[in-house]
């Protein structure tokens, strides 16, 4: 099991550390030199004391915390788009920090707190809200102990207090900054590592006793904390290049390696399954049907040959039909790419926002394949309205999700949280959508209008079959529920932590882990598409179309529920209802889009190659 433990790290890392990403460089400071330290938004957790979660985070210097500000107010510092959208606030903080000279309880500042402040505070220490510090694009973290494998690691923040034994919390006023540092060279020192050790001490300025009672905000009127830090330097043999090692802890890889082959070999039954059917049932089925007895005046036709007439007739709404295909393609063909990028180290934590830039602008340049496979799809239904398919292929799903997206912006402004996107970002990204995604998606609705038309190898009837009554489990509801269990078991171990890292901060890079159950859950989405349309054409159902696309896009059920469970339904108030819910609604949506395209194109291969096959008078 070692062993599986060391591929599992492997496969995560992706030999990140073979050579310096970009924008990531390594900054050296020489003895004396200023080495700034960073504040970043509050970001909650889950808490281990049974109160409510919150899912929205707050800016450092949301006035009701009164952090000590810098001189002349704090600063906000450059960010990319991908840090704006997933809510980081990056602000320079009042800490004075210098290479290699240690300080001794620094005073910081007097902070004042209302009774009603002091309940707010209370109440984020409650729900497990966490600092975020930033030292040379390091975050500050706490040294935890992994049971499972005995070893030391860090975690990304430190709480901002604790709950005591009698269930009161006591907010953390003083910092013991610990800076790892290695020596490159003659006065040239590189940080390593970022630890905070944080303690709730009432205490005077000048003082910080170690059997000081701890901070507890006054039952009436007003309560003043004095603020404090320290800074150890302490030296490591830890290279600059590996820094990231201690942050990057796989948890319990047993769990993950034994789900990863698990659902292997489900999927390899999967494929003996289809293989079964298309080497032995079909071969029959195939030549039964090609069959001819000269005796016989008119053969009896059954099964799926039966619908041979109807099978490739248009399905309803085939304009949105083909638009969500399309918009699948296109989220598919994104998600593929940055993995890929991801894989190989090319998305590493260090370089921050880096992932959520890559998606959006993978996502605007792949509308040109998107447009391409909606204007495509639409033609082969025999669609004739082609400029209004040009249209809606850039706009309806980006648009629908950009509508949620702003709806959820105005719950993230009324709870004055960090994550809610300015106006500006907001132009920048619509800017940025009808300056790539519609010009791309253009070019490819004009391409597909120009390439021929998908062929079918048997004629559509004029006069529609009518079609049985259907069994109860081969409905579209019953199947793709049935069917959707299994892709979304080989990606429910990762989706946890996908989960974890969205809502609250946690280091996401097990891309190697995600990579492979990516391709299981793509693989598993197609065979359970394709044998489910067989058993249904079968029956003498020729509605294939839509029903292909909820087989194949049924796991995105389960994945919402999923994300219900894992907040053990202890929302904190309405706002982080609607936020969680909405936001993982958008999520579940854009998966059913993604795997839904995946399960139609296959059903649709897989119909062209058995209806070729056979021979129609």
């Amino acid at each position: 099991m070692k062993l599986f433990t060391i591929l599992g790290a492997l496969a995560s890392l992706a030999f990140a550390e073979a050579f310096y990403l970009p924008g990531v460089a390594p900054t050296s400071y020489a003895k004396g030199a200023n080495v700034t330290l960073l504040v970043n938004h509050l970001t909650p957790s889950l808490s281990d004391n049974n109160a409510k979660t919150y899912v929205y985070s707050y800016d450092y210097y949301y006035k009701r915390f009164h952090f000590c500000e810098p001189a002349g107010g704090p600063k906000k510092q450059s960010e990319s788009l991908g840090l704006i959208i997933f809510g980081d606030r990056i602000f320079d903080s009042p800490f004075e920090l210098s290479m290699l000279k240690n300080e001794t309880c620094k005073q910081l500042c007097l902070g004042t707190y209302s009774k009603t402040d002091a309940v707010f505070v209370n109440r984020a220490i409650k729900s497990g809200y966490k600092h975020n510090w930033l030292i040379d694009g390091l975050p500050a973290a706490n040294v935890y102990h992994d049971k499972r494998t005995d070893t030391q690691f860090y975690g990304v923040g430190f709480d901002l207090g604790y709950v005591d034994d009698d269930e009161v919390p006591h907010l953390y006023n003083h910092y013991d900054i610990m800076v790892e540092y290695h020596e490159r060279g003659p006065d040239e020192f590189r940080v390593v590592g970022v630890t905070v050790d944080a303690k709730s001490m009432k205490r005077d300025a000048g003082s910080c006793p170690a059997d000081a009672e701890p901070v507890k905000f006054l039952s009436s009127g007003d309560t003043t904390v004095n603020f404090s830090y320290s800074v150890t330097f302490v030296p490591s043999s830890t290279a600059w290049a590996t820094r990231w090692d201690k942050y990057l802890h796989v948890y319990d890889p047993k769990i993950q390696w034994f789900s990863l082959i698990n659902f292997s070999l489900i999927v390899l039954c999967l494929l003996i399954i289809i293989s079964h059917i298309l080497v032995r049932t079909l071969k029959s089925d195939i030549s039964k049907y090609n069959e001819v007895d000269i005796d016989d005046d008119v053969q009896d036709e059954t099964g799926w040959k039966l619908v041979h007439g109807d099978v490739f007739r248009p399905p309803p709404q085939r304009m949105v039909f083909s638009v969500l295909i399309g918009s699948g393609v296109q989220l598919f063909l994104m998600t593929v790419i940055t993995l890929f990028f991801a894989l190989f180290g090319l998305l590493s934590p260090s370089n921050r926002g880096s992932l959520g830039t890559i998606m959006f602008l993978f996502y605007a340049v792949f509308g040109a394949v998107g447009a391409f496979t909606s204007g495509y799809i639409y033609k082969f239904f025999g669609g004739e309205n082609w400029k209004l398919n040009l249209i809606l292929s850039p706009v309806l799903v980006p648009g629908v999700l950009f509508g949620a997206f702003v709806l959820l912006n105005f719950f993230l402004i009324n709870a004055q949280s960090s994550g809610a996107v300015p106006f500006t970002t907001m132009l920048v990204i619509v800017a940025v959508w009808f300056v790539v995604s519609v010009p791309a998606s253009v070019v490819g609705s004009l391409y597909a209008l120009k390439r021929p038309v998908l062929a079918t190898p048997v004629r559509t009837n004029q006069i529609p079959r009518q079609i049985p009554v259907q069994p109860w489990y081969l409905r579209t509801i019953p199947i793709s529920l049935i069917s959707g269990i299994f892709p979304f078991g080989s990606i429910a171990v990762e989706m946890y932590f996908i989960f974890s890292s969205l809502w609250f901060n946690k280091i996401y890079y097990m891309f190697g882990f995600l990579f492979f159950c990516f391709v299981l859950m793509v693989v598993t989405c197609s065979l359970m598409a394709v044998l489910m349309i067989y058993y249904s054409l079968c029956f003498e159902n020729y509605h294939w179309q839509w029903r292909a696309m909820s087989i194949g896009g049924a796991c995105a059920v389960y994945i919402f529920i999923h994300s219900l469970f894992l907040t053990k339904f202890s929302l904190g108030g309405f706002t982080s209802f609607v936020l969680y819910i909405g936001y993982s609604s958008m999520i579940s949506v854009l998966v059913f889009l993604a795997c839904g395209s995946v399960g139609f194109l296959a059903s649709l291969t897989f119909i062209k190659l058995i209806y070729a096959q056979i021979k129609i008078d």
